[in-house]
């Protein structure tokens, strides 16, 4: 399966993105990079640079049709900057309108908002962002990792780095039809 990671050209949490990345690569997955421009990314550790990734595809130039899923990584200003930019927005918003699975972490859930996608759902995040999912109309839970099947997909979310291993597990079970580990 053709597996998007949507990304900004800076500001993703770097093990938020490379270890979802292993697990779909190593589950024989393609794991691809869908940023909102060409070149490199740069991602973080926090708050500080870490590596630069290249990019795959460019959002506007490809389509959620063209995937299996998609991953939302993480990082404070990562989400920041794909919910200003709309083609990112649409492109998220697509794979709920086609009933693929997203999978969000940390502050991920900010896109979702944006995309008006969380109305009626249940999922977690970086605490910070209970009063923005509720405010869209979601339910936030405080759980290590959220899958949620009320709505035209099932959307897994989880809190913080320290839930990977479960976001991962989880993600990959509902990105291949398989009941929840």
């Amino acid at each position: 399966m053709r597996i998007a990671f949507l990304v900004a050209p800076e500001g993703v949490e770097q093990v938020e993105l490379t270890e979802p990345w292993k697990a779909a690569s190593d589950a024989g997955h393609e794991p691809v990079l869908v940023s909102t421009e060409s070149g490199k990314i740069q991602a973080f550790n926090h708050l500080d640079k870490a590596d630069t990734f290249p990019v795959d595809e460019v959002v506007g130039e490809t389509s959620a049709g063209s995937f299996g899923g998609l991953v939302l990584p993480g990082g404070v200003a990562n989400p920041d900057f794909l919910r200003m930019d709309e083609k990112a927005v649409a492109f998220v918003r697509d794979f709920f309108e086609q009933g693929r699975p997203v999978a969000a972490i940390c502050h991920a859930p900010w896109t979702l908002v944006e995309a008006d996608v969380v109305r009626g759902r249940v999922l977690t995040s970086w605490p910070s962002l209970r009063t923005d999912i509720s405010n869209a109309g979601g339910t936030w839970v405080d759980e290590q990792v959220k899958i949620c099947d009320h709505g035209s997909n099932q959307l897994v979310t989880s809190r913080k780095p320290d839930d990977l291993k479960a976001f991962c597990d989880a993600f990959l079970h509902v990105f291949t039809g398989q009941s929840a580990p």
